[in-house]
């Protein structure tokens, strides 16, 4: 050891000149750093300053929570939602696009964080979508730890925001598990509530099993390429040897498993339903907007960076499990909305499984063509973020007078909310792709061609059924709405041992949920209005 350092040494000084001029030391000194490669890198704050504010706020929420009084509590969330918008202000400067930082300073030039148009779009919709939350929860915390509540949502949502400018296996899952790991406690914080251990029990078990899987699979392609960063993963598995040829393609099936979780893909769905009922509200819109967003994120950078040469894997994969979520989804949707006293969170969250398979067909259908088809799946998340977290406001207002949320318990309420009620048909006819939801109507037309493009006919024939299938319920979920309250008792649902026709009580509306209703309608009204807006994004190739 000490031979090899005295011969580099050596070899070191003699690149410096022979002789040295006085005073001209510092200057040798600087040639001869200049000839040995540096290890130490400037690290560009201003690219991770998103993710990186989020996690500082968790930590100064956490700090803070020990020493305000109870009455004083409040102020938590209010300092979330502060945190937010900073996070959100930051993403400004950053969308020129393309910043790197933490990259490899020998050999091939790969980075495992990148701020590139992706990464700012899905960062701006992770972090829209918690701000969104947190105004939901204001005024919905009272028998929650609110210290420990705020938290968790922006300690998830931070890994959030990491996701999409991970350019590395390793940042990637551990990104993926920041994510994750807040939100089992989120879905569990109702202490007392055997709905709630549960949704949180089945929801934990489900992700690790999953995250087992995927990480078997990260195993495997770094097994095969000796490297974890995305893009000389798709350079090396270019050239694989036979002999790895089947652990490359088991490396990559297992990897998406963890993703297609995430996505609420079947047959991963089982949790969602039974997640969503037993959550906090606000909590089921999170996992509903954001939690897709990690997981969508994710699958796109794996299969469309990191595994373009296994197209012929995956790209099957996604189409069949496409087309499998959105038939799952929509008829299990079906069924819900036939029993009138069954909960409307949980015809939301089947709703939310059928979304998904709608946002897979132009990830599939990059396999077959080219990567600008993964801008539709971006501009399909953008409407379905806004729309869906719309309603789930109104549903956070409805629960004030029905705490069981069914159905039933929304006939009528155009004559007692008249706002509320036109918001969520609005909602409704956007999720169903029906004027005056142009903005809906346009992204799933995007969505189609994608796969009519692609050469993928079967699966745009599957799609063309199951909006049919989701029009029934929908529609049947609007005109609810405005039907004549009715004064007769209803049966008691399942979810909930309170009668359904309960007469409604008038109360004001906490300011921080009009605000997000108003805020969801607005966004909604503005992109019906000028829909090239987000559908620029399909038009283009976001690396």
């Amino acid at each position: 050891m000490t031979a090899d350092l005295s011969t580099t040494a050596g070899s070191l000084v003699a690149q410096a000149p022979a002789t040295t001029a006085p005073g001209t030391g510092d200057a040798a000194g600087s040639l001869l750093a200049a000839d040995v490669p540096s290890v130490v890198q400037s690290i560009d704050w201003l690219a991770i300053a998103p993710p990186t504010l989020t996690a500082l706020a968790a930590l100064a929420v956490l700090v803070a929570d020990l020493f305000l009084p109870a009455h004083r509590k409040r102020l938590l969330g209010y300092g979330t939602l502060t945190a937010l918008a900073a996070a959100l202000a930051f993403l400004i400067p950053l969308r020129s696009g393309d910043r790197s930082t933490f990259c490899v300073t020998t050999g091939a030039q790969a980075c495992s964080y990148t701020a590139d148009h992706f990464t700012v779009v899905i960062q701006a919709l992770v972090l829209g979508g918690a701000f969104l939350t947190v105004l939901l929860s204001l005024d919905d915390t009272r028998k929650l730890p609110a210290g420990e509540y705020w938290f968790l949502l922006l300690a998830s949502a931070s890994g959030a925001a990491l996701l999409p400018a991970s350019r590395d296996l390793a940042t990637l899952v551990v990104a993926l598990e920041v994510a994750s790991l807040p939100a089992f406690a989120l879905v569990g914080i109702k202490r007392g509530d055997r709905r709630s251990s549960e949704a949180a029990l089945k929801f934990f078990l489900s992700s690790v099993v999953a995250t087992a899987v995927m990480l078997l699979g990260v195993s495997f392609v770094y097994a095969t390429t000796g490297t974890l960063h995305l893009t000389e993963i798709a350079a090396r598995l270019d050239d694989v040897a036979p002999v790895l040829d089947t652990l490359a393609k088991t490396g990559v099936a297992l990897t998406l498993v963890g993703f297609a979780f995430k996505t609420a893909a079947a047959p991963f769905h089982f949790w969602v339903p039974d997640t969503y009922v037993g959550a906090p509200l606000p909590i089921a819109a999170y996992l509903s907007v954001v939690g897709k967003a990690v997981g969508f994120s994710g699958l796109i950078l794996v299969t469309v960076i990191a595994f373009p040469s296994y197209a012929d894997v995956w790209g099957p994969a996604l189409a069949v499990l496409a087309a499998l979520t959105m038939t799952v989804g929509n008829v299990a949707a079906l069924r819900q909305n036939a029993a009138r006293a069954r909960s409307a969170v949980r015809l939301l969250a089947w709703s939310s499984v059928a979304q998904a398979g709608y946002l897979l067909v132009p990830i599939a259908a990059a396999a077959y063509s080219s990567d600008e088809q993964i801008g539709s799946t971006v501009a399909y998340a953008l409407m379905y973020a806004v729309v869906n977290l719309g309603a789930f406001a109104v549903a956070a207002l409805v629960a004030r007078t029905h705490p069981g949320n069914r159905l039933s318990d929304y006939r009528g309420l155009y004559a007692t909310r008249p706002l509320a009620a036109l918001a969520l048909g609005f909602f409704l006819l956007c999720l169903a792709g029906l004027p005056p939801g142009i903005i809906g109507l346009f992204a799933k037309v995007t969505v189609f061609s994608a796969a009519v493009d692609a050469g993928l006919g079967w699966l745009a024939v599957v799609m063309a059924v199951n909006v049919v299938i989701a029009l029934y319920y929908y529609l049947q979920w609007t005109a609810i709405l405005f039907r004549a309250p009715d004064g007769a008792p209803e049966t008691t649902g399942p979810d909930t041992g309170s009668p359904a026709s309960a007469a409604p009580r008038r109360f004001r509306v906490p300011t921080p949920l009009t605000t997000a209703i108003v805020l969801t309608s607005a966004a909604g009204i503005l992109l019906s209005g000028v829909p090239q807006t987000v559908l620029r994004f399909a038009a283009v190739s976001l690396f």
